[in-house]
């Protein structure tokens, strides 16, 4: 939406003393061309004489209309200097520096003109308006832009002069491709994920509702305790923070303190929480069917809480140091930890199954706020045979499909196969070990990640 608004009318001034002696001659000629028919009309030679003068009339009206078709459309003296453009801007293409993408968020008056003063500024600077979503408040509107800027115009600047064109509250910060999708196609989109995968809930918030931080908070505690958090069917805005009842149990809490929530995006979010409620529980039912080096054939597939008991009979199969490895506290209450960590809402799970049907293994992907976790829990006896690593990529792989910056691990410092594990995903790693406890943390970036194992693969 650029402003390509004339500084002066294109009408031209109308020239009807012109037209009136034009108007006049037609009629003399009318009168003298009737005079001069009866004149020799009778004579021997007259129809000859007619259609010659006939002829003659119609080549000079024909040249007339030629040369004022010709005049008419020439540019008044001193035209050329004239910008034709709000701001004699040069196109954006042209820019020097190329041109970036930012999204901003600004809040104006309701009154007529405040949206035109903002796109005036934006002209004036050489920005290209490429979306506009209006969001009303009771004492004002808010107004979002996608734009495409000069790259040499700081952001400062940027806000700075939407200040003095009234907006205020402006928040900034720089956009990709992505969002150039318009906003009722992104929201579809984020329902079909939605709908297709229980998991996908909080992250269609996030995506949703821009750079924000999502809590679910069970009703019941891993314990078994009553947490006593809970929310009314319609949920709770608080400027920063909305409270919306999770179909599962429990609270999802979005908060996005520098960015107030508009009534607009609460009524989204509570649509996508709904549409999550309506379906139910729900999972992916693709399998991947690999072959291990030494022949043995594994299944591996999304789990939920239906794999409870198979995950508690692994658990049953598992050394204590194995369970100690994984879980970090006492092995009695490793049970505990299984219906959170195979609840869609927390994050995405993957099982190993063998050929029979068993469960040998168990890779978690876990929302946590702004970050993300991964775990791994493989049975004794199926370790050191590129399980726990085929599971790891795969886990990074989701994480780098869902949009997220990096995965940490939370291990101990003796835990081999886990560092082993991390270190080839080939992705760059940070360590911090604190009293045994091992942090490593994978930065995802643009760097490509295996998304399909060495082995022999199939799905079905």
């Amino acid at each position: 939406m650029t402003d390509v608004t004339s500084t002066k009318s294109a009408r031209r001034p109308h020239h009807w003393r012109r037209d009136l002696i034009e108007l006049a001659a037609l009629f003399t000629a009318v009168a003298v061309a009737d005079a001069i028919a009866n004149l020799i009309g009778h004579q021997p030679d007259g129809p000859y004489l007619l259609i010659a003068s006939a002829v003659a009339l119609t080549a000079t009206a024909a040249f007339h209309t030629w040369w004022a078709r010709r005049h008419s459309h020439a540019p008044p003296p001193g035209a050329e200097s004239e910008p034709a453009v709000h701001g004699d801007a040069p196109s954006l293409d042209s820019a020097p520096g190329g041109t970036v993408l930012w999204r901003m968020r600004t809040t104006v008056r309701d009154a007529p003109g405040s949206l035109a003063a903002l796109c005036i500024v934006l002209a004036r600077h050489r920005i290209d308006i490429l979306t506009l979503q209006t969001h009303p408040l009771a004492d004002g509107t808010v107004d979002e832009f996608l734009l495409r800027a000069p790259a040499t115009l700081p952001a400062a600047q940027l806000t700075r002069a939407i200040s003095e064109a009234g907006g205020s509250s402006t928040w900034i910060e720089r956009a990709d491709a992505h969002d150039l999708v318009d906003a009722p196609t992104r929201v579809l989109g984020l329902a079909t994920r939605t709908a297709l995968d229980a998991a996908e809930l909080p992250l269609a918030l996030r995506q949703l509702l821009g750079r924000c931080t999502i809590h679910s908070l069970p009703a019941v505690s891993i314990s078994g305790r009553a947490t006593g958090e809970t929310a009314p069917v319609e949920g709770v805005l608080e400027e920063t923070v909305m409270r919306l009842r999770d179909p599962s149990g429990g609270v999802i809490t979005v908060e996005r303190p520098y960015l107030p929530f508009t009534p607009t995006e609460f009524a989204r979010a509570r649509a996508l929480v709904e549409l999550d409620a309506r379906l139910g529980p729900r999972i992916p039912r693709s399998e991947h069917v690999l072959t291990l080096p030494e022949g043995n054939a594994i299944t591996v597939r999304r789990a939920d809480r239906g794999d409870l008991e198979a995950a508690r009979a692994m658990h049953d199969r598992c050394s204590e140091q194995t369970l100690r490895l994984r879980y970090h506290g006492p092995v009695r209450d490793a049970d505990r930890y299984l219906e959170h960590l195979l609840s869609p809402r927390f994050g995405r799970t993957l099982a190993v199954q063998t050929a029979s049907g068993r469960t040998v293994a168990l890779g978690h992907l876990l929302w946590d706020g702004d970050e993300t976790e991964v775990a791994l829990l493989v049975e004794d006896d199926w370790q050191r045979r590129g399980i726990g690593s085929e599971l790891l990529g795969r886990l990074v792989a989701l994480a780098v499909e869902a949009g997220c910056e990096s995965v940490y691990a939370v291990t101990q410092a003796s835990n081999t196969g886990m560092v082993a594990a991390m270190r080839a995903l080939s992705l760059p790693l940070d360590y911090q070990i604190e009293e045994g406890t091992l942090v490593i943390t994978a930065r995802l970036g643009a760097t490509p990640v295996r998304s399909l194992p060495p082995y022999e693969q199939a799905e079905r």
